[in-house]
């Protein structure tokens, strides 16, 4: 597969045009990052045509009110060619060509990478290989769950094709027939360092894409007539997506710096940038003529109205405490059925783990919102980035531990400010048998290190359903962690619950000590709770329930009410989890705070045997206590 011969008819007024807004972008672009004193010029150089074309000759949008319904969508994948994007953006009219030369500067939202602070900016992107995981979920939305004819461009580096989520994305992608999604891959060869692995061997790039089931187009990149070509051609494609190869130069229109691998991330000098800008605008010839959008989009689109919020009232658990011993995940499972029937905008991606997870009780209501991430957790969140930023409210389920593979995409959710509401099952090392790697042990670390994140760890499977409505209702990302073993049921049906708040289950007027557990503990600290009140010794406990966040309100006035002393229990990892998380709403009193945690990696066994060899169950729990008493706390406890 070869590249095709340009064209006798590149001499159109078309491609003219494209032609020449390629120079403008090209030197917003350096001036822009010469301003900033930083940026990637070359990076930005290389895809001039790509979004020429794209802009002014393909996409349909209104550029005043980027977040139509009707617009096509843009994701910019390699994020670092942020400049690149916002001189498309202001050529395009969305903004004055002025604000370009913020770039970077505290207080713009010219970011050096693209965030949603910019309404034309779907997610954050720059961390690479996250972009076409979030085109999938806005293209399988538009396409499958909303019909609506949008089409989904990504602009790509070569350099990211490295990444498995890339290939994740493009296989399910494939697998959906995603027809109307199409990604270009701007090949220009060099990384950030060095040479791509296939440089610009375009029939071996071409047959990875075909072999993943994508329709390939190969072009050159820098032709509009081309490219222009491909676009079409992509337009007509059906039943699979599309991707168009373009092979590039870094730094091209550049001189003296195309195709110099050692100008990755480096703005050019002041007289440098004038002596080039100056080249690129006598290439320019006359004056650019108008453009016109290729679709006629109509000006300022009522935006649709938001997803209708859920109270966390509208639907009572089923369990009783006299009788029932229900896990959290079946909980949330139910509670998601229940829901989602009632709000359409809920969607469910699920890693392969639905019979475990419990939501195929939902995909039993609504299996046209049902969505099977397969083994793929990178591409999972991603694929619920880009439905949140459809304004869909995404539910995104496995076990606790993988979600480790797609941290990064949720960093990037938090950065993005996005929507999605994540699941992690099977936490701690109370899932029993399976062993260590499968126990989801440092995730409320993971998660409680995000900005806005919400995390709730419920006890029960009533809790664990309002939990659910809660995180679902709340607009924001969230995390929900939840266990594997059956439980008592704790609470009515009816008892409340809130996001930062916490339950206290045991106090008295003469209380000696403070417990605070959550989720599997928090049954350990009441049978701890019982052993001690036998031998005449009060406590205090709490079931945390918010992790983040925290009520800090509470835990300060009952751990006064218990003498300051405070001993935290927890099915994780000792740094960042519940302890540190009390001990950081404590920080400011003169408290004695005691974390109980897995310090050790774990194996095989039943649930009961793991908790105590991890040292968090009721006797374990009950003697430290006793020892915080009589002052002879083990070293390193508090």
């Amino acid at each position: 597969m070869s590249i095709p011969k340009v064209a006798a008819e590149t001499a159109s007024e078309q491609i003219q045009m494209l032609a020449r807004k390629a120079a403008v972008l090209r030197i917003d672009s350096v001036r822009a990052t010469t301003a900033a004193g930083s940026g990637h010029p070359t990076s930005c150089a290389s895809a001039a045509e790509i979004v020429s074309t794209l802009f002014f000759a393909v996409m349909r949008f209104d550029p005043k009110n980027p977040q139509a319904d009707q617009n096509d969508v843009f994701i910019l994948s390699k994020g670092h060619a942020a400049p690149l994007l916002y001189a498309a953006w202001a050529e395009a009219g969305a903004f004055p060509r002025e604000r370009l030369w913020t770039l970077r500067k505290f207080g713009s939202e010219l970011e050096g990478h693209p965030t949603p602070r910019l309404p034309f900016v779907p997610v954050a992107t720059g961390s690479l290989g996250q972009g076409l995981p979030a085109a999938a979920g806005v293209a399988l939305n538009a396409k499958h769950l909303e019909q609506t004819g949008q089409r989904v461009y990504v602009l790509m580096g070569d350099g990211e094709s490295a990444e498995g989520s890339v290939w994740e994305a493009a296989a399910w992608s494939a697998h959906h027939q995603l027809d109307n999604l199409c990604v270009t891959v701007d090949v220009n060869c060099l990384g950030q360092s060095q040479p791509t692995m296939l440089r610009h061997n375009m029939e071996a790039h071409a047959a990875r894409w075909s072999a993943f089931g994508w329709h390939v187009e190969l072009v050159d990149g820098h032709s509009p007539n081309q490219l222009l070509a491909a676009y079409r051609t992509a337009l007509k494609t059906r039943g699979r997506p599309t991707v168009i190869l373009a092979r590039t130069i870094k730094g091209k229109g550049l001189p003296g710096i195309e195709g110099d691998e050692h100008w990755h991330g480096r703005a050019l000098d002041a007289a440098r940038a004038e002596k080039i800008i100056a080249e690129l605008t006598k290439q320019m010839g006359d004056s650019l003529m108008e453009w016109e959008p290729s679709i006629r989009i109509e000006a300022h689109a009522a935006e649709p109205a938001s997803p209708p919020s859920l109270r966390s009232d509208e639907s009572i658990p089923p369990y009783d405490p006299r009788f029932d011993s229900v896990s959290t995940r079946q909980g949330f499972g139910s509670a998601l059925a229940a829901i989602g029937a009632r709000n359409k905008a809920i969607v469910v991606v699920d890693g392969d783990v639905k019979n475990s997870t419990y939501t195929e009780e939902f995909e039993k209501h609504a299996p046209r919102r049902f969505l099977q991430g397969y083994i793929a957790e990178q591409n999972m969140v991603g694929i619920a980035l880009g439905l949140a930023a459809r304004r869909k409210i995404p539910f995104v389920a496995t076990f606790a531990c993988f979600l480790t593979r797609a941290y990064d995409f949720i960093r990037m959710a938090a950065i993005s400010g996005l929507n999605i509401k994540v699941v992690g099952t099977h936490a701690g090392v109370s899932i029993g048998e399976d062993g260590p790697s499968q126990m989801g042990l440092e995730d409320l670390a993971m998660m409680c290190a995000e900005p806005g994140f919400t995390v709730l760890y419920p006890a029960d499977a009533t809790s664990a359903w309002r939990a659910t409505a809660l995180i679902a209702a709340h607009k924001g990302p969230c995390y929900l962690r939840l266990g594997r073993p059956a439980a008592p049921v704790l609470y009515d049906a009816h008892e409340t619950f809130s996001i930062g708040r916490c339950k206290v289950l045991r106090k008295s007027d003469q209380d000696r000590a403070l417990i605070v557990a959550a989720g599997v503990t928090v049954f350990e600290a009441l049978s701890a709770y019982e052993q001690l009140q036998n031998e005449g010794i009060p406590v205090r406990v709490i079931d945390l329930f918010s992790i983040q966040p925290i009520d800090a309100a509470e835990l300060k006035s009952s751990a006064q009410a218990a003498g300051g002393v405070v001993i935290t229990v927890e099915d994780h990892y000792r740094h960042g989890g519940l302890g540190d998380a009390v001990l950081g709403a404590l920080s400011i009193e003169c408290m004695r705070v005691y974390k109980m945690a897995v310090s050790e990696i774990s194996r095989s066994g039943s649930s009961s045997e793991l908790l105590a060899e991890s040292g968090i169950s009721a006797g374990h729990i009950k003697d430290m206590v006793k020892s915080v008493l009589n002052g002879s706390a083990p070293a390193g406890a508090q």
